[in-house]
């Protein structure tokens, strides 16, 4: 075997590849002399066919089907001699396939690109000081509380939080427009359903009473003979309901599956759910910042076909949510362009904390599997269940050593950056915008 190495681009190589011709030749001929025993043909005893008839039946596919063998084979022996390593499979060309020559052929591919790490000291990490407090505690009741609500039928003028029933019929240049009128529609106030100034405008309406409003489409409105154009809406109210939020007792907490304890029971695992979903958002926060200062530190080259297997996982995880909203048989085929970046970036991120994990000789830490396995449980009502699932769910247990894994490498970068601690609140991490 002759091997010849050439860099095209970027990551792409190509090696051409000579197997001598007597290589060839002689399990093609093994072949066909195989089938000359086993095959049967008209007019022929079993095992007495001629040679020449099983060449000429035989011999062009059985020589194509040794050739791509042959490349196969012999592309594995060539990276291993070349020490190179591909990143996806190659793409084969055969050059010269013929009787008695030399099977020559060019394999087509790309390979890792070679990671040296640097500036890890660089990373700069701001650490959320943050804890629940009571203040906290007492707002996640209140939206459990409106959570439970109930409506009473009131006649008074309305306010924000109160829910109408109403009649409306829009209009655009005089010409009533798609979607916009509806009979006996339920609106919250302050839910932000509606378009800016919508709500605010029949705020303080009573039942009965018939208003017309204006309002101006945004310009980033989906429809786009609707963006930025004033509209006037026909508005009749036939009914107003005010929140009726349900009292803080034992029969509240028993709401949340707590028979025993009442309030105070109820408070505690509300208390320690808070704390467990704050800390995960807390290494969230502080793993992407870590990851970002790695991605800064290092430019990298990616392989493409690393990248366009990162784009089909990420399209088919977008086609399973769609899927649970509109129907499977009219989902449109998402471009790849909408997945590009991201799938780039989780490319970069692989590569960099794999050379981590490679040069700091990083092993499982089963210790912490098993914290990642009680904390994931801890959310479900029987974690003990849970975590005997994950003992004898092979898949699953892979998955979670390899979170580990990667949280062994954040933390040893953690260890080497710049570290300052940040005061926040808990709506700081767990609500950043707001929403």
């Amino acid at each position: 075997m002759q091997v010849s190495v050439e860099t095209t681009q970027g990551l792409e190589r190509r090696l051409t590849i000579s197997v001598p011709a007597e290589t060839v030749d002689v399990e093609v001929k093994n072949r066909l002399r195989h089938i000359g025993k086993t095959q049967r043909i008209n007019g022929f005893r079993p095992g007495k066919v001629p040679p020449s008839v099983i060449q000429k039946r035989y011999g062009k596919s059985v020589r194509q089907e040794v050739a791509g063998e042959l490349m196969q084979r012999n592309f594995v022996d060539a990276i291993v001699a070349e020490k190179l390593n591909p990143a996806g499979r190659p793409e084969f060309v055969a050059k010269s396939n013929e009787d008695g020559k030399a099977l020559e052929f060019e394999a087509t591919f790309e390979v890792y690109p070679e990671v040296a790490l640097k500036d890890l000291d660089k990373i700069a990490v701001e650490r959320p000081a943050v804890e629940v407090t009571d203040t906290d505690l007492d707002e996640m009741f209140e939206t459990l509380q409106n959570q439970h609500k109930t409506w009473k039928e009131n006649k008074r003028k309305t306010k924000k939080g109160d829910k109408l029933t109403i009649d409306f019929n829009g209009r655009v240049d005089g010409e009533e427009f798609e979607g916009g009128k509806a009979e006996a529609f339920e609106l919250e106030l302050g839910s932000g359903r509606m378009i800016p100034g919508f709500e605010k405008e029949i705020t303080g309406m009573k039942v009965g009473e018939e208003k017309t409003i204006k309002v101006t489409f945004p310009e980033d409105y989906h429809a786009e003979k609707l963006k930025g154009k004033e509209a006037e809406f026909d508005i009749v109210v036939h009914k107003t309901e005010g929140p009726v939020l349900p009292e803080i007792d034992d029969d509240f907490a028993k709401l949340f599956g707590v028979e025993e304890g009442g309030v105070e029971a109820l408070r505690e695992e509300v208390s320690k759910n808070m704390a467990r979903e704050l800390n995960q958002a807390v290494k969230a926060k502080i793993k992407e910042q870590v990851i970002e200062g790695l991605l800064a530190a290092n430019e990298l080259d990616v392989p493409a076909a690393l990248v366009a297997q990162e784009v089909d996982v990420l399209r088919k995880q977008a086609m399973q949510r769609f899927a649970g909203q509109m129907d499977p048989n009219n989902l449109p085929e998402l471009p790849a362009e909408m997945f590009e970046e991201q799938a780039t970036r989780r490319v970069k991120t692989g590569l960099l904390l794999g050379e981590v994990i490679k040069v700091n000789e990083l092993k499982v830490d089963e210790a912490k599997v098993t914290e990642l396995i009680e904390s994931a449980a801890s959310a479900y009502e029987d974690p003990a269940e849970v975590i005997e699932y994950y003992k004898t769910n092979k898949e699953l247990a892979q998955q979670m050593q390899n979170v580990a894994l990667e949280e062994q490498a954040i933390e040893l970068l953690l260890a080497n950056a710049q570290v300052k601690e940040k005061k926040a609140s808990f709506k700081d991490i767990m609500n950043p915008e707001g929403k």
